[in-house]
This record gives structure tokens, C-alpha cells and sequence, in this order.
């Protein structure tokens, strides 16, 4: 390690065991229940979540080899070339990752099966552009992209009409999938998710969380638009929790904001975090730095939360494994969270975010200090992961 960065990680941040030490102070407060769990399935969000399988990629099939075979046989070869190449295009153009953002995209309209998203895209200035161009998430450049392509998203999924995908989903999903959304919904009822978003965050949201089991989203759980998100149907109770206080977090403040814009303008100007979002394997997304910014900043409250309700990971573990090692970023936001017991005291997000930033902490010699400590890496080392 490099002796003045060392120096300098002395005499910024706690040791790693300070550091534990916040983290077991931290007891959840005593307060009347936010939160209510609306948990349901969705042949249509099942439906788009099955073009990563179908892609080829090992991301997907991973999971669903068997299932993206057995179907990929059915459809018209034109239609099986052209989804691994529409989601490269994908990848490659604003929108970013073809199944998780067009889903997004669209769920603001109401997606409720297979033939309402062939419906959805044959009319996206009408029926979708409205809500999308509402959702602080959404960009131009991204709808530019999905007005272009939806023709062809159109042909693929009456494609998969076609060939029966209905039928064959409900076959994979058997009989046990309604048993299992009731089941979801009782483990779920003592998590007060909201109630601790609300205090860290400084916001108000609204006390329904909407849960998606779908059969083929792995390995993603996705937010749409309002308090919606998908997972897959045998996630246990714990990460179904995790998943719910990560996603409804998006974004953490406003991210066109004077805020947001100066702690982007400090972390432009690192040599690591910038390199991180350049260079990392595209797969995983986060391929701007505001992206980061946006997903490492709920990242690390959602660390908090999941403390606070007794379903976190180990951070250092966390953050080692997830996404191959990027998220650097969240667990110096989180750590400096740790520092300022932010469990307890709690506020805008955005106003701490302000104050940080004006304070140097965002400035690289601090900001790595602090991440070194929470990710347990050396402060010269820490990513690519070894």
C-alpha cells in the first residue's frame, strides 16, 4: 500500500472493527407498520424477462438453459437470431440492458400479459410515451432507442404468442406458483421496509410495495416505475426483503440535481471510479457514472436498512462478490453512513450528500480510505478484485 494513502486511512476512517462496532449499535426503532406487501405473478413481465434466456447469453443460462432451448425451437429462425443481436445492439446503444430496461419501460402502461406488451408496442407514443417521459429514471436517448426498435420488439413477442409461450410458462410454473405468492405474502408482513426508507432517505413513499414473481428473471431483481418490482419466485424471504429496500430507493435523490451534479463533478475527477465504470463487464449495467452514483448510493442505504430488519449480508462479502467487485463507491457511502450513524439520526439523504461532498469526503484519498475499510482491501487495491 502506498505509505502516504495508508497515513491518510488512518487518519480518516475507523479501523474495520469500529467500523462492525456501528454497524451492531444499530437497533431497529420502534414505530407502527408502513409498509404493506401486494405480491403477484405476471405472464407479461414473464414474458420480456425471458428474452435475456433467450439471448444466449451464460448470464441467463445459467438458470434457464433448458427452458430457452425447448422454447428457442419453437420460433421462426429469423426471430432466434435476432434477439441475441437486438440485445448486443441493446447493450451497446443508451438503453443498456434489453430485458431489465424494457420492462421498466413499459410498466408504467400496465403489463399484465403477453398480448398486452404486443399491444404496448405497436402504439408506444400513445400508450407508454405519457409514463415513461414521467419517470425520473428515463432518458431521450433511451426512448429514441425503443421507438426505433419496437417493431422489432413487436415481432418477437408475437413470435413467442405464437409458438405458445403462455402454455409453456404455465407448464414450467406447474400448480404450486399461486401457493407460493400466498406464501411470499405472509412471510413478508412483519418487514417495515418503508418505515426505514422514509428515515433515511428523508422522503415519503407510499406504504405499498408491489412484488412480481416471475419464473424467469434470475439473476436480476428489477424496479419499475412507481413502488413495483420483479424477482424470481424461489427467492427466500430474506432477499425478497433486501431486493424491496434496494429497489424503491431508485433513484436516492434526484440525479439532474445541484447535488448529485457536484458530487458527480468530485467523482469524475478520481482515478478509480471513473476507471471502474469505463472498464467493468458491461453485463452488470452501471455504464455512466451517474448510473454508479444513482445504484451505489442506494446501494449503501439499502445496506443500512437490511441491517436494521436482520436480512443483511456481510458488506466486505457483499461487495466482493456482487458484480464482480464495482460497487466500491457503496461501501464508502456507506461506511461514511456508519461514521455518522445515519441509522439512528437519519434525514435527507441528499442534504447529507451536499454536506459530505462540501466537506471533502468524496475527495479520493478519503473516499478510498473509507471504502478500504468497509470492503476489506487494501486501499491501492481495490479493484479489479484479486
Amino acid at each position: 500500500m502506498n505509505r502516504r494513502l495508508f497515513i491518510a486511512a488512518t487518519l480518516a476512517v475507523p479501523t474495520v472493527a469500529a467500523l462492525r462496532g456501528l454497524r451492531a449499535s444499530a437497533q431497529p426503532a420502534k414505530a407502527p407498520m408502513r409498509t404493506r406487501w401486494n405480491v403477484v405473478e405476471s405472464e407479461g413481465y414473464d414474458a420480456i424477462a425471458f428474452l435475456g434466456a433467450l439471448s444466449g447469453r451464460d448470464l441467463y443460462r445459467r438458470y434457464y438453459a433448458a427452458e430457452a432451448d425447448a422454447f428457442a425451437a419453437r420460433l421462426p429462425a429469423a426471430i432466434r437470431a435476432d434477439i441475441p443481436k437486438l440485445t448486443d445492439e441493446s447493450d451497446a446503444s443508451p438503453f443498456g440492458l434489453l430485458w431489465p430496461k424494457l420492462a421498466n419501460a413499459l410498466s408504467g402502461a400496465g403489463v399484465t400479459t403477453l398480448a398486452s406488451i404486443i399491444a404496448l408496442l405497436g402504439d408506444l407514443e400513445a400508450r407508454v410515451g405519457p409514463s415513461y417521459k414521467r419517470d425520473p429514471n428515463g432518458s431521450d436517448a433511451e426512448w429514441r432507442w425503443l421507438t426505433q426498435q419496437g417493431p422489432r420488439l413487436r415481432s418477437i413477442f408475437a413470435a413467442m404468442r405464437d409458438a405458445g409461450f403462455g402454455a409453456f410458462r404455465r407448464e414450467t410454473i406447474g400448480a404450486d406458483f399461486d401457493a407460493r405468492t400466498a406464501e411470499v405474502a405472509r412471510s413478508l408482513a412483519g418487514y417495515d421496509v418503508v418505515h426505514w426508507q422514509e428515515k433515511l432517505t428523508g422522503r415519503t413513499f407510499d406504504p405499498v410495495i408491489n412484488v412480481v414473481l416471475l419464473a424467469f428473471s434470475k439473476p436480476h431483481g428489477v424496479k419499475m416505475q412507481g413502488q413495483t418490482f420483479l424477482q424470481a419466485v424461489d427467492y427466500d424471504t430474506a432477499t425478497t426483503v433486501r431486493i424491496a429496500a434496494h429497489e424503491m430507493l431508485h433513484p436516492p435523490l434526484p440525479m439532474d440535481g445541484v447535488v448529485a451534479r457536484a458530487a458527480l463533478a468530485v467523482l469524475a475527477r478520481d482515478p478509480l471510479i471513473p476507471r471502474i465504470v469505463a472498464d467493468h463487464d458491461p453485463q452488470w449495467g452501471y455504464t455512466t457514472l451517474d448510473g454508479m452514483l444513482n445504484e451505489d448510493m442506494a446501494q449503501a442505504l439499502d445496506q443500512l436498512i437490511s441491517e436494521a430488519l436482520g436480512v443483511a449480508r456481510n458488506p466486505a462479502d457483499r461487495w466482493r462478490k456482487a458484480d464482480d467487485g464495482i460497487h466500491v463507491l457503496a461501501g464508502a457511502i456507506y461506511g461514511m453512513l456508519l461514521q455518522d450513524r445515519w441509522i439512528e439520526s437519519g434525514g435527507s439523504i441528499e442534504a447529507w450528500l451536499a454536506e459530505a461532498v462540501r466537506a471533502g469526503r468524496f475527495d479520493p484519498p478519503r473516499l478510498h480510505a473509507v471504502a478500504a475499510a468497509v470492503l476489506e482491501r487494501p486501499v491501492g487495491a481495490l479493484w479489479p478484485v484479486g
